[in-house]
C-alpha cells in the first residue's frame, strides 16, 4: 500500500468513526414538566392537544440545533401530560377532545458567555374543527451552561423554560375558563 492510499484510508477511517461519535453524542431531549399547583378553574370540556409545528434554530440564527434532537411528538406528550396533572380539563389526549389546543413551539439557542435557550409558543384554543376562540403568546428564556457536552446541558435549561411556559399558558387559559365553559 502506497502513501497515498494508506491517507485515504486513514481519512475514511476516522471520517468514518467521527460521524459515529457525532451521532452517539446527539442530545436526545425528552421532558417531564409537571405543574405546580391543581387548577381551581376546571373548564368543562375535554382538550386534543396538537403540535404541528417544533422548531430549532442554532446560534447566529442558523437552522437546527448541533446535536441536539427534540421532536414535536415530546412536546405534545410533555403537554398532554402536564394539562391531565394539572386538571384544567376533565380529559385530555392527543386524539380526541371537543376543544383543540394547536401549540407551535420554536426553540432558540444563543450563545454568549453561556448558552441561551429562548422557548417561543404560539397557541390556539377552540372547539375541535372550528376555528380557535382565542390565541396566546408565551416566550420563556432560561440560561444553560458554557459548554454543552452532555444531553442534560440541554436538557435541564430546555426543560426549565418548557415548565415555565406551560404555567403561563395554563394560568392564561384558565383565566379564560368562561369563554370556554367553565364548570
Amino acid at each position: 500500500m502506497n502513501r497515498r492510499q494508506r491517507r485515504r484510508l486513514a481519512l475514511s477511517f476516522f471520517c468514518t468513526w467521527g460521524f459515529l461519535a457525532l451521532e452517539a453524542c446527539t442530545h436526545q431531549i425528552h421532558v417531564t414538566p409537571a405543574p405546580p399547583v391543581q387548577s381551581a378553574a376546571v373548564i368543562d370540556q375535554t382538550l386534543r392537544v396538537e403540535v404541528p409545528l417544533l422548531t430549532l434554530q442554532g446560534p447566529d440564527r442558523m437552522p437546527g440545533i448541533t446535536l441536539l434532537e427534540w421532536p414535536a411528538a415530546d412536546l405534545r406528550q410533555a403537554i398532554v401530560e402536564y394539562a391531565r396533572q394539572r386538571g384544567t380539563f376533565p380529559a385530555v389526549g392527543d386524539d380526541h377532545g371537543t376543544l383543540t389546543l394547536t401549540v407551535k413551539a420554536w426553540l432558540w439557542l444563543r450563545s454568549r458567555e453561556a448558552y441561551r435557550y429562548i422557548l417561543h409558543l404560539e397557541s390556539d384554543l377552540g372547539p375541535t374543527g372550528q376555528s380557535a376562540i382565542k390565541s396566546y403568546t408565551v416566550e420563556k428564556e432560561t440560561v444553560g451552561s458554557r459548554i454543552r457536552w452532555t444531553t442534560s446541558s440541554d436538557q435541564l435549561p430546555i426543560g426549565a423554560a418548557v415548565q415555565a411556559a406551560l404555567d403561563e399558558l395554563f394560568v392564561q387559559i384558565e383565566e379564560d375558563a368562561a369563554l370556554y365553559g367553565k364548570r
